[in-house]
């Protein structure tokens, strides 16, 4: 999840749909914006929390409840840790921009124990590829060290390029197999896919099979897709046989309800087993991220 001013994208409140089950279509892609912000077809919206207080104080509220552990990165990771140490595993966010840290910053990072993961790796947002030599820095530091880190491969907003911001957003960066170069090359990366690299289902099974150390997450496509979309991707992973390699993800960023709307998905799924479920939600994180026997059993209230 990440952990951000409510601002973030906006005056608040910031409205979200929920399981779009038709997107808008545009005349050009220059009237993409003007199109989509007059849409009012959205079945199911809520909206963001209005203060930077209230998105801490409901994310937490309802971590607590649902006995939720998370990873999170954003501009307020250290305050929400600093109220809830126990509940947060805190991960430094990675841009592509002039404010990222260096590579022997990233090193200093983490030999000092400020930051447990990397990530979330931002990089295709700003047209830039998982193999790109501006990134092959990183691989070498976080591999070294043996630091779990999360790329974003998959969906952008949609029609993101046609938006101010956004403007270098490419399809092709939607395919996880940019990824393998760089896994050939640091063998030893323990690295997951946020967003399961939505929609390219074929490319990421089969790299998948020739990786079997890469995990997926399931952030963002379990409440943005519909609601068959997101099954019948979630279903082929399963189905293929790589179960115990995808963790639950919600990306909550202003929107503290999408923790229950995700775990409420998951819990519901008719196609998965309750082994599975589990798995998903707790297990195949807490192997990935290498937990302590001791945190585990905190997780657990043992």
């Amino acid at each position: 999840m990440h952990a951000n001013k409510a601002d973030f994208a906006g005056p608040p409140p910031i409205p979200y749909c929920i399981h779009v089950d038709e997107w808008p279509v545009s005349a050009t892609g220059a009237e993409w914006m003007e199109t989509l912000f007059s849409d009012t077809t959205c079945k199911r919206e809520i909206m963001s929390q209005k203060t930077d207080e209230d998105v801490m104080n409901k994310t937490l509220q309802i971590m607590k409840r649902r006995n939720v552990y998370a990873v999170v990165s954003g501009r307020m990771t250290e305050k929400w840790q600093a109220v809830a140490p126990d509940r947060f595993i805190p991960s430094l966010l990675y841009r592509s921009d002039k404010n990222d840290a260096s590579p022997d910053s990233v090193r200093k990072l983490f030999l000092s124990g400020k930051y447990r993961v990397f990530g979330e790796i931002m990089a295709q947002y700003k047209g830039i590829a998982p193999n790109d030599p501006s990134l092959d820095p990183y691989w070498a530091v976080l591999e070294e060290l043996n630091i779990p880190v999360g790329i974003h491969i998959g969906p952008t907003p949609i029609g993101a390029p046609y938006m101010p911001g956004w403007e270098k957003v490419r399809a092709r960066l939607h395919s996880p197999l940019l990824l393998e170069e760089v896994l050939i090359k640091h063998p030893r990366l323990r690295v997951y896919i946020m967003h399961a690299a939505w929609p390219m289902i074929d490319e990421l099974l089969a790299l998948m099979w020739v990786h079997p150390h890469v995990y997926v997450d399931i952030s963002s496509i379990i409440t943005d897709l519909s609601k068959p979309a997101f099954s019948n991707y979630l279903k082929r992973i399963i189905d293929a046989g790589f179960g115990n390699r995808v963790m639950y993800g919600s990306d909550q960023m202003v929107w503290p309800e999408l923790l229950d709307i995700g775990i409420n998905i998951i819990e519901q799924a008719d196609f998965l087993t309750p082994k599975q479920k589990r798995n998903i939600l707790y297990n195949n994180a807490a192997r990935f991220l290498q937990l302590s026997k001791e945190e585990i059993d905190r997780h657990h209230g043992r």
